[in-house]
C-alpha cells in the first residue's frame, strides 16, 4: 500500500459530512493510527474502541457471541458502534450522517491456533450496511502484513460508508479475495 494513496484517502475521510464511531478487535487497529495521523480526525472520529478479549468483547456487544471473529459479530458490532455514534453525536449537527464501522479477525500469533485467519469488517448507518470478508493465505505473512491488510479494508470501508469512491488497493495473495455482502 503506498502511503500517499492512505493519506489521500484520509484526507477525503476526513473532509466527507460524516463521522463514526469504530470498535476493532483482533486485527486492523492502525487503522485508528492512520486516521489520527492526518488532520481533522476530530471531524470524523467520535470515538474509537478496542476491546480486545472475548470477555470485553461481550460487554461491548452487550451478549456473548455464538461464534467470535464472523460475519454476524461484525454487523453486530457495527450496530452496536452505529447506535454509540448517535448516544455521542452533537445535536447541533443533525445533517451530519453517523457511521458504525466494526472489524473483528483472527490473524498470524506466536501460539498455535486452529482456524483460518481472516477479516470481517462492517459498516450500518441505521438503514443500511455492508460486510466485508476475507479468509488469509495462513503461514504466507507475518502478522504485521496481516495487519497492513485488515487496517486497508477498515479505511476502504470507511471511506464507502462516508460515499467516498477512491480505494487503497489492498495487498492480495493468489487465492485471496474480499466477500462484499450489503445487509
Amino acid at each position: 500500500m503506498n502511503g500517499d494513496d492512505q493519506f489521500r484517502l484520509i484526507q477525503q475521510i476526513h473532509d466527507a459530512d460524516a463521522r463514526s464511531c469504530l470498535v476493532i478487535t483482533g486485527a486492523g487497529t492502525s487503522a485508528i493510527s492512520a486516521l489520527f495521523s492526518v488532520a481533522g480526525a476530530s471531524r470524523t472520529v467520535i470515538d474509537a474502541q478496542i476491546p480486545y478479549s472475548r470477555t470485553a468483547l461481550d460487554a461491548y456487544v452487550g451478549a456473548q457471541a455464538e461464534q467470535h471473529v464472523s460475519k454476524d459479530e461484525a454487523k453486530i458490532m457495527a450496530i452496536k458502534a452505529y447506535e454509540h455514534s448517535v448516544q455521542l453525536s452533537d445535536p447541533e449537527s443533525p445533517s451530519t450522517r453517523l457511521i458504525g464501522l466494526s472489524c473483528t479477525a483472527a490473524i498470524a500469533t506466536d501460539r498455535h491456533r486452529r482456524g483460518k485467519n481472516r477479516v470481517h469488517v462492517a459498516w450500518h448507518d441505521g438503514r443500511r450496511g455492508t460486510i466485508y470478508s476475507l479468509v488469509m493465505n495462513k503461514g504466507e505473512r507475518d502478522r504485521a502484513g496481516e495487519e497492513a491488510v485488515c487496517s486497508a479494508i477498515v479505511l476502504n470501508a470507511l471511506a464507502e460508508a462516508f460515499g467516498i469512491e477512491d480505494r487503497l488497493k489492498l495487498q492480495l495473495l493468489p487465492g485471496e479475495n474480499v466477500e462484499r455482502v450489503v445487509h
